[in-house]
């Protein structure tokens, strides 16, 4: 299977994945998942999310064996250089020409598995030596982006077609690390900057946004979901809450007509809705993004999230309860927020039973 054939295949199975269909996108990439360089990446990606949705051990370790093989198969598409050429890179700029497409592509390819591969380490095993282990493999993907950035800059490029793929995947991932980076606490941006690291936040905006513009290609609406998450929910996890509503209006505008039914996208919608205070319409929007799919029912577990919260700002305390009490036997991320949650609005009740205090006694021990 040639390049531009398996960029189609995988913009087909991104397509499927997106409009809620994820064993057909995953069944898509299975076949040529150790050929096809993006093969690879699409069946690693998916089983990536599965696992960050799930945090089930079988489906972490199932994820971390098949980015390996990822990132093996994307190791024998990319250049290989000599220690004389390595060398000879500190001084000089490599001529980009020289680089076939699928040695581009999969220096971009394999980026995005390392950044996966490493993302994962963190929640797979939390000690010391994880997270240095995950720090080496996040700074060796950032190198492996400025590269791609370097490539994009200076190659003559023979067409737009062959450009327009590897644009976007750069767009997409230098603006995230840049707007991930810039984020974190002067401190410790201060000592990443001191190992080679640096964040921009409106640079790291402006790529992604770039990136989501050209249209149409594999990466637009990757980007497209990565600025809807920090504009709709980062900002707010973080207490900055200078998110762009507006702009994020506009995206999912055109993400909708694209996937109307989309699990992903009709959450994004609620979350607008739910912060412009508009709660009946953020209520609908979450329980419509539970009922267009039953396949991946950790989805729901956003939605149940977000629709405790429109509950309690609505001082709907028995909903709320509802859905806290949901959170805690079926999700695997936080039980004791859950349970400290349903506790919290059990509290709101204006009952004072000894038989009620007992049960709230007994969540939270």
């Amino acid at each position: 299977m040639d390049l531009a054939m398996a960029i189609e295949e995988t913009t087909l199975a991104l397509n499927l994945f997106l409009n809620n269909r994820f064993s057909e996108a995953k069944e898509r990439m299975k076949p040529w998942a150790d050929k096809s360089m993006y093969h690879a990446l699409g069946y690693g990606t998916i089983m990536y999310m599965q696992a960050t949705l799930t945090f089930d051990v079988a489906d972490i370790q199932a994820a971390v064996y098949r980015l390996k093989k990822s990132l093996e198969v994307c190791q024998r598409f990319r250049r290989r250089n000599g220690v004389m050429t390595s060398l000879s890179k500190i001084v000089r700029q490599p001529n980009y020409n020289l680089y076939t497409e699928e040695e581009i592509h999969a220096e971009l390819c394999y980026a995005e598995c390392l950044l996966e591969r490493a993302l994962l380490t963190f929640i797979q095993d939390e000690n010391l030596i994880s997270f240095v282990k995950g720090g080496l493999k996040i700074r060796s993907c950032n190198l492996s982006y400025k590269e791609c950035l370097q490539i994009l800059s200076h190659k003559d490029w023979k067409s737009s077609k062959e450009r327009v793929h590897f644009e976007s995947g750069v767009s997409l991932g230098v603006g995230s690390f840049n707007l991930m980076i810039s984020r974190l606490p002067s401190k410790v941006l201060r000592l990443l900057e001191f190992v080679g690291f640096s964040g921009n936040k409106e640079y790291g905006l402006s790529e992604l946004e770039k990136g989501a513009l050209i249209y149409p290609s594999l990466r637009s609406p990757l980007c497209s979901m990565v600025l809807l998450s920090y504009h709709t929910i980062a900002t707010y996890v973080l207490g900055t809450a200078d998110g762009d509503i507006e702009l994020s209006e506009r995206i999912l505008e055109t993400c909708l007509k694209d996937y109307p039914k989309g699990v992903i996208f009709l959450f994004f919608s609620g979350r607008i809705a739910e912060i412009k205070g508009d709660m009946a319409e953020a209520v609908q929007k979450f329980e419509e993004s539970i009922e267009s799919q039953q396949e991946w029912k950790q989805f729901h577990h956003l939605c149940y999230w977000e629709l405790m919260w429109c509950h309690s700002y609505s001082c709907d305390w028995l909903l709320a309860i509802k859905f806290a009490e949901k959170l805690k036997h079926e999700s695997r991320w936080s039980k004791a927020t859950y349970a400290y949650q349903q506790a919290a609005f059990l509290l709101m009740l204006d009952n004072s039973s000894p038989e009620h205090l007992q049960r709230i006694n007994t969540i939270l021990l």
